[in-house]
């Protein structure tokens, strides 16, 4: 990858000075050619005055002086014939088309180059006594014709000076290109080289972040090792998960087997009893599975909500009448506070509700010292239930995580252990239903936690 940027950035260095070089020559040339017609038709001019200034024979010799004065590299006067032909010969580079004859012929002048060399031919409309042909020979009928070429110069004489500062931007090009080249791809590879580490299993790979990176390239490595944390936390809530599943299914299935086969033995007398516990067991297996379908349906994007006009004081009375046996084990003491005046209702589906509520509760009552409270109050265009309990209050560096899925602190130990699902379905079917769910700990003297569920009134 280094070789290929390296040579990719000559390649460009290179391609620009190339296109650079030649335009740089095209250009020079052309004005060059613009610059010596221009100059060449200024002295094709003062030269005609001066040959329309004397009376004196125009001679080969009086022209040689002139094209020294001048600076021309030719400079005859030739005659252009009635049928537009010229009767001497042109110089070497110059032909008869080039040299528009029609414009002649009207006592126009005519500019041009061909190739390196520029031309001007200028009428003599003023010589066309004896003076001027008696040294020239041109013939009465013919119109004599002041011709001038120069030869411009080659821009190639600069190309040496070209060749050498091309040669030492190139160098310092390659330089620069090399440098580039290791800077944007050692971050790159180690990028490479880390993620292959990850996708073989190794969760503790980090992409190192150097302070002379872009923050581009940091950025990247950053969110690679954002993402890389990530993976190993829930890897590691994975695991937890599993052996929460494996515990809770083990549990249960344990009793239901030893009293069945009591049961099936004869060996209890108290069988109705036997019974009552395999079936509160089965219950408690099916709430597991029942966790663990509406997690799969919630991630499916298949879980059916029917919305209506819910009632929140009969949604809570439900839930606290429900879980009144379970608090009466524990001797904890459950209530629900309502506020006074109209019935509240929320766009919502109920037996969802009813769910999120009592999963709630249920969690309040594993951590609750002496008492459990549900409530509700209103907001503007809001309605709020909350859940609280006087426990020992959840950790800090744990409340951005209760509502992760298989998350169960080490730190506080409750009555009863879960999977870890409850409040992860409840932070998902309320959002399904447009709403949001809370966790506040310490609640009040430094202990205790509240939960509150907002949904839209």
């Amino acid at each position: 990858m280094r070789r290929r940027l390296t040579i990719s950035i000559l390649a460009v260095v290179v391609g620009t000075l190339l296109v650079t070089g030649v335009g740089t020559f095209l250009l020079e040339q052309q004005a060059a050619s613009s610059t010596a017609e221009q100059d060449l038709t200024v002295t094709a001019q003062a030269t005609s005055k001066v040959l329309s200034s004397t009376n004196a024979p125009v001679t080969p010799s009086t022209l040689s002086l002139l094209q020294k004065v001048s600076g021309a590299a030719t400079l005859e006067i030739i005659g252009l014939g009635p049928r537009g032909t010229f009767e001497e010969p042109l110089p070497s580079s110059l032909n008869q088309a080039i040299m528009d004859v029609p414009a002649l012929q009207d006592t126009r002048s005519v500019a041009g180059n061909v190739g390196r060399t520029v031309f001007v031919a200028v009428p003599l409309t003023n010589l066309i006594g004896d003076g001027i042909r008696t040294g020239l020979g041109i013939p009465s009928t013919d119109l004599p014709i002041l011709l001038l070429t120069h030869k411009v110069s080659s821009p190639n004489n600069g190309l040496p000076y070209f060749f050498a500062v091309a040669g030492m931007a190139i160098l310092v090009a390659g330089a620069v290109a090399a440098w580039l080249a290791r800077r944007i791809s050692l971050p790159l590879v180690q990028v490479v080289t880390t993620t292959k580490h990850i996708a073989a299993g190794d969760l503790e790979a980090q992409v190192p972040v150097r302070p002379g990176d872009g923050p581009e390239l940091a950025g990247l490595a950053q969110a690679i090792n954002a993402m890389v944390d990530s993976l190993s936390r829930a890897k590691g809530l994975e695991r937890q998960f599993l052996l929460s599943v494996s515990h809770e299914l083990r549990t249960p299935l344990t009793s239901i087997r030893g009293y069945a086969e009591a049961v099936a033995d004869g060996a209890t007398q108290d069988v109705a009893g036997a019974v009552a516990i395999i079936a509160s067991e089965a219950a408690r297996l099916d709430r597991l599975v029942q966790d663990l379908l509406d997690l799969a349906k919630l991630d499916a994007r298949r879980f059916s909500l029917q919305p209506s006009r819910v009632s929140c004081a009969e949604v809570l009375s439900n839930v606290v009448n429900g879980r009144r046996p379970e608090a009466a084990v524990d001797d904890i003491e459950l209530s629900v506070e309502l506020p006074p005046g109209d019935q509240i209702w929320v766009e919502a589906d109920a037996d969802r509700l009813n769910q999120v509520m009592g999963n709630l509760v249920s969690n309040a009552l594993k951590f609750a010292t002496h008492r459990v409270e549900v409530g509700g109050s209103t907001q503007v265009d809001t309605y709020t239930l909350w859940v609280l309990d006087d426990g020992p209050g959840i950790a800090t560096e744990d409340l951005p995580h209760v509502f992760e899925r298989h998350f169960r602190s080490d730190r506080i130990e409750g009555r009863r252990n879960g999977s870890g699902l409850g409040l992860a379905i409840v932070s998902e079917l309320l959002a399904a239903m447009g709403g949001s769910v809370e966790a506040i700990s310490p609640a009040a003297d430094g202990h205790g936690t509240r939960m509150v569920v907002t949904l839209p009134a």
